[in-house]
């Protein structure tokens, strides 16, 4: 008989047409769709463990999925036959055998999430889903000034959307918040050991509304302090976000 192997499977996905990565009462996700295709080749219901919620709307250029399957297959053959019956816009990149005790979420020792606005009065049509667009006055400079201020380790009470879960530990250790231009698009690169929820989008709306008011670190420190989610700036859109990097003790996907 034919012994479980456990599989870590990394995604790409474009989030337009999904409502998040969890599964969903009334609505299309990520995982129904990935399990779906699992499912086509293993003919049998897998438990599949993701990296990290993601919210209806937003892309991942990289998505850790682990997975124990145990018919006999490759890597390479594995990822080539769940492709075949995944809709268009998500796509298994690569897939590598684990150890037994690997797990996308739990091994997950840190997330990098970028976040790009275009910049300029007319919006690049292919562009339209993937970015913020943006065509007020932005000082990149400042931006990265201000974006120092969160590195390190921070309760982000105050960049984080109240829902039903119960409180938690709200400190999250910020390896670094960078921010920069290249041919209209701005990209802003953060990376921590973990994110609260819609705290990506939360900063880079407080971001943007500190260079429309010139804030200073100072400011931005004393909603930091305050744990008021009222006194940050708003919430950008998800069309903006993607998970980038996900890195474990072994590899960085």
């Amino acid at each position: 008989m034919q012994s479980d192997q456990n599989f870590l499977m990394v995604l790409r996905f474009l989030g337009t047409n999904f409502h998040g990565w969890q599964i969903q009462k009334n609505a299309i996700s990520v995982q129904e769709a990935f399990q779906d295709a699992l499912f086509q080749v293993t003919k049998s219901v897998i438990d599949i463990k993701g990296c990290s919620r993601t919210d209806s709307g937003v892309h991942a250029n990289s998505y850790c999925v682990s997975a124990r399957i145990s018919i006999e297959i490759n890597e390479k053959n594995l990822a080539l036959a769940i492709n075949k019956f995944l809709p268009n816009d998500i796509r298994v990149m690569k897939c590598i055998k684990v150890n037994n005790d690997f797990h996308a979420r739990y091994s997950c020792i840190a997330k990098e999430y970028v976040y790009l606005i275009y910049h300029d009065y007319v919006l690049d049509p292919f562009l339209h889903g993937r970015c913020l667009h943006f065509w007020y006055p932005l000082d990149i400079k400042l931006i990265n000034e201000l974006a120092s201020t969160f590195v390190g380790t921070h309760d982000f009470s105050a960049f984080c959307t109240e829902d039903m879960r119960e409180k938690k530990n709200m400190k999250r250790n910020v390896h670094h918040f960078v921010v920069q231009e290249k041919n209209k698009l701005v990209e802003f690169k953060i990376k921590a050991d973990g994110f609260l929820y819609n705290m990506v989008r939360i900063l880079i709306g407080t971001l943007l509304e500190a260079n429309y008011r010139k804030m200073t670190k100072d400011d931005l420190m004393k909603i930091l302090l305050s744990k008021d989610r009222k006194h940050a700036g708003p919430t950008v859109p998800p069309c903006g976000l993607y998970l980038n990097k996900v890195f474990y003790e072994e590899f960085v996907l």
